[in-house]
């Protein structure tokens, strides 16, 4: 029964977050800037409030005690604040398609961060698959005529994102409480500045947009929350196969809802990355069940 609602956790985590473009375009008038500092500093009071509810302090003496820990977080939220910045920028200017490339190479690149900077080694068909996506890129560089910067931009901030989280010493919630802590006072102010020049969007635009704004804390915080309860009752195999829910739903709705252009190229570069992707989640399936074959029975 907890491997099911562990798994049905999971589908509704990557689900969300595959439908977040919605609900940023839903405020698309609003700048990216200002969507960004909302979010952060909703964020910050949602999670708050959670805390305060089931009463989790006592990790904060921890924090206190190691300013390792502090350093770490303030550069794990100084890289999420680019990459949601990008990300939201991105999906309000017509590139959402970029931005599910960007999450469909991540996996692969995280592997690649894992062995430059945490000495991981990888199987011969890791590296094949590594290859393959890096063809990939390379053909839609070349062909498309434009270094797909949003995409690599996406992958490489999430990447060395999770690199440092795998660092640090706090679960899902208590480090995005760290992170948005971090953001809460520089966002708050540029809200404020901006109410003060008269350029603020919260208060000024329709209701639906302010509330949209206000809720930008909880989609945030609760896929997150969903996927921290998934993590813990099923297995990395079944995450790692779940986790391009999030970014083919974005790839459909940046194609079919909202008509972004889909050549033959991209076709081509993005058929290259899935068979990397195909190939790495294969090559890990397979390990693993060797790994168990393997393994004596007792008695």
């Amino acid at each position: 029964m907890m491997k099911k609602s562990g798994i049905v956790s999971a589908i509704g985590a990557y689900a969300l977050w595959g439908l977040l473009p919605v609900y940023w375009k839903a405020v698309q008038a609003v700048p990216a800037l200002e969507i960004l500092c909302h979010r952060m500093a909703w964020s910050f009071v949602f999670v708050a409030l959670i805390l305060a509810w089931k009463k989790h302090w006592a990790w904060l003496r921890r924090v206190r005690e190691s300013p390792v820990v502090l350093v770490t977080f303030l550069g794990t939220s100084s890289i999420l604040a680019l990459n949601w910045f990008i990300y939201i920028w991105a999906v309000n200017a017509g590139h959402l398609v970029d931005t599910s490339l960007g999450y469909f190479i991540n996996p692969l690149l995280s592997v690649l961060l894992g062995v430059l900077f945490l000495r991981e080694r990888l199987r011969p068909w890791q590296w094949t698959a590594v290859g393959i996506a890096a063809c990939g890129v390379i053909y839609l560089a070349v062909s498309y005529g434009a270094f797909p910067w949003i995409a690599l931009a996406l992958a490489v901030t999430f990447g060395f994102y999770g690199l440092l989280r795998k660092a640090a010493p706090l679960d899902a919630i208590e480090g995005i409480s760290m992170e948005t802590a971090f953001m809460f006072l520089p966002a708050l102010t540029y809200l404020i500045y901006l109410e003060c020049m008269g350029k603020a969007s919260f208060g000024h635009a329709t209701a639906l947009t302010n509330v949209l704004l206000a809720l930008s804390g909880v989609v945030t915080a609760l896929p997150l929350i969903l996927f921290t309860y998934a993590a813990k009752r099923v297995t990395l195999a079944t995450v790692g196969i779940l986790q391009y829910i999030a970014p083919t739903g974005q790839f459909l709705l940046g194609v079919l809802a909202y008509g972004e252009e889909f050549t033959p190229t991209r076709l081509v570069g993005f058929s290259v990355i899935w068979v990397a992707l195909l190939l790495y989640s294969l090559e890990g399936i397979t390990e693993r069940r060797r790994g168990k074959l393997s393994v004596p029975s007792p008695g």
